[in-house]
C-alpha cells in the first residue's frame, strides 16, 4: 500500500489533535508515515504510533523554532524525496497552509486547501471542500504531482488504530532562505483554560444580540459548562466586547466543531462562511425571521438572557 506523509503539528512533543484527525484520513488512502520536526519531535512518536503511524520520520534543530517557515518546508521536502508518496497532508492552520503552498510549488503538484474529508479515489484521493462561503460543496481532485492537501480541524473523528510507529531520524540539508527570516521575539498566548478556539469539539458564541461586553459571561459561563471554546459575531468584535482571535467568520477564524451554539447572532454571510461547515448547530435568537434559522439543526426563538442561563444551568445539573 502507498504511503502518505503526514505533517504533524506538535508542542515540545505533546501533538496536537488535528495531526490525529490526518492520521485516520491518511489511513483511508495509504499508510500513514508521520514528520515530525522541532524540539521535542521523537517524544511524538507513542501518540502518532498509537493512531495509525507506520512510521516516523524525525528531525530536530534549532533552525525550526529560530526561523520562520522555510526550515519545516526544507524538512517536509526531504520527508517528500525519501518516501515519494501518494499524497501529502498537513493541518489547514495560517503555517501549515503555507507550509503545503511552498512544498506544492517545489515539488510541482497541485495543492487542495481547506478539505473537510478525504476518500480513495480510482485516480487518486479526493478532497470534499465547502467553498463560496459555504453555500456549496465540491469534490476535487489534483491531476499534476502529488497531491498536497491541507485539512480544516474538526473534519475526522480521531481513532486508535496502533501501528509499528518505527522512529527513523530524517536526514534534511537546509537551503540558504531558510535562514532568511528570524524570529527576534515571542509572546504567550494568554490561557485562559478554554479549547483553542479552531480545534474545539464544542464553541459556543455571541453576537449583537449580547449587547455589551459585560454581558459575555453569560457565554462563557455556557462555554464553561460544556467545556466548549468561545467565539462571537464581527459585530460584537467590531464593538470592542471580545477579542479579534475570537471571531468567528470570514475575517476572522474557520471552525467545524461537532456542535456550534449561536446567541444573538443574526446570520449574516459572513458570520455563516466561518461555521457552515459544523456539525450540528444551534441558534438562539429572539427574531424568528434571522437568517440563522435558515441554517440551523436547532432553533430557540427567544431572549438569550432568558434562554441561556436557563441552558447553563440544566447542562450543570445533568452533570452534578
Amino acid at each position: 500500500m502507498a504511503e502518505v506523509l503526514v505533517y504533524v503539528d506538535h508542542v515540545d512533543g505533546a501533538v496536537r489533535k488535528p495531526t490525529l484527525e490526518l492520521l485516520t484520513l491518511a489511513r483511508r488512502i495509504g499508510e500513514p508515515v508521520a514528520v515530525a520536526l522541532g524540539n521535542g519531535a521523537a517524544g511524538t512518536a507513542a501518540a502518532l504510533a498509537e493512531h495509525g503511524a507506520v512510521k516516523v520520520l524525525t528531525h530536530e534543530a534549532a533552525e525550526y523554532a529560530d526561523y520562520l517557515v522555510v526550515p519545516k518546508v526544507d524538512a517536509l521536502q526531504a520527508a517528500y524525496e525519501a518516501v515519494s508518496p501518494a499524497a501529502v497532508l498537513v493541518p489547514s492552520s495560517a503555517e501549515g497552509k503555507e507550509i503545503a503552498a511552498r512544498l506544492a510549488l517545489r515539488i510541482g503538484s497541485g495543492i487542495i486547501t481547506d478539505a473537510v474529508d478525504i476518500e480513495a479515489g480510482d485516480e487518486g484521493p479526493v478532497a470534499t471542500q465547502s467553498v463560496f462561503a459555504a453555500s456549496f460543496t465540491t469534490k476535487s481532485r489534483v491531476i499534476k504531482g502529488t497531491p498536497v492537501i491541507t485539512v480544516k480541524p474538526n473534519s475526522a473523528a480521531v481513532e486508535a488504530a496502533p501501528a509499528a510507529g518505527a522512529v527513523e531520524a530524517l536526514s534534511v540539508s537546509f537551503s540558504e532562505k531558510a535562514t532568511g527570516t528570524k524570529i527576534t521575539g515571542r509572546t504567550p498566548r494568554e490561557s485562559t483554560g478554554r479549547p483553542e478556539l479552531t480545534e474545539a469539539a464544542i464553541v459556543v458564541s455571541g453576537g449583537r444580540g449580547v449587547n455589551g461586553a459585560e454581558n459575555f459571561s453569560i457565554i462563557e459561563a455556557l462555554a464553561d459548562s460544556l467545556g466548549a471554546a468561545v467565539g462571537a459575531s464581527r459585530a460584537a468584535v467590531d464593538a470592542g466586547w471580545y477579542p479579534h482571535t475570537n471571531q468567528v467568520g470570514q475575517t476572522g477564524k474557520s471552525v467545524s466543531p461537532q456542535l456550534y451554539i449561536a446567541n444573538g447572532i443574526s446570520g449574516a454571510i459572513q458570520h455563516r462562511a466561518g461555521m457552515q461547515t459544523s456539525k450540528t448547530i444551534v441558534a438562539v435568537n429572539k427574531d424568528s425571521e434571522a437568517p440563522i434559522f435558515d441554517l440551523v439543526d436547532y432553533g430557540v426563538v427567544g431572549d438569550l438572557f432568558d434562554v441561556v442561563p436557563q441552558l447553563t444551568e440544566e447542562i450543570k445539573a445533568r452533570k452534578g
